[in-house]
């Protein structure tokens, strides 16, 4: 019975590792097609998603011009009413930065040649 145990784990873990290429293929190609690369993130994949389809649909919007203030307020916007409040973002084509952040909160991107920064931090009561 070891023997049986031990071919379903295997064929298990195969069939596991055949699901998350396939899955990285289908990531590849979606951002190839928005033009997007992710410089780095611990945000889940459907909320990365979210943020690149909005990016996307802003440059769109407005072809040949960069309003970097209103598509960062559209993304904050964005998350704040669909995730939760205390979003932050910041874009921009050349900025420096260093935040804190919630785990599950931190996606840094570029679309075109855009860099996006999107970030949620906790939110606590005050004390009076």
């Amino acid at each position: 019975m070891e023997a049986a145990e031990l071919e379903l784990e295997r064929r298990s873990r195969f069939l596991s590792s055949l699901i998350q290429k396939k899955k990285a293929v289908e990531q590849k190609d979606h951002h190839d097609m928005l033009n997007v690369r992710v410089r780095a993130s611990d945000m889940p994949v459907a909320l990365q998603n979210c943020a690149f389809r909005r990016a996307r649909d802003h440059l769109d919007s407005e072809p040949g011009k960069l309003d970097s203030k209103k598509l960062a307020l559209a993304l904050k916007k964005d998350f704040d009413s669909s995730y939760g409040p205390a979003w932050h973002c910041i874009v921009g084509t050349s900025f420096g930065s260093y935040v804190t952040h919630s785990t599950g909160g931190f996606l840094y991107f570029s679309i075109d040649k855009v860099y996006v920064l999107l970030f949620k931090t906790a939110v606590e009561p005050l004390d009076h």
